[in-house]
């Protein structure tokens, strides 16, 4: 890549920075809410697997 191929990033005025901030701050929960429901539903599944090997 040139020099002159790269271009400068301006910084963020406050407004926009507080939006992204938001933003990013909404993705990141949204994938702790998809980790924490697939962690739950490795639970069910083991807790009835246990259950399914006990009966037997």
């Amino acid at each position: 890549m040139r020099f002159d191929e790269i271009t400068p990033i301006k910084p963020l005025n406050p407004e926009q920075a507080r939006l992204k901030s938001m933003k990013d701050r909404v993705k990141r929960d949204q994938e702790a809410v998809k980790v924490e429901k697939a962690r739950q539903k490795i639970r069910a599944g083991q807790k009835q697997l246990v259950k399914a090997n006990s009966i037997s």
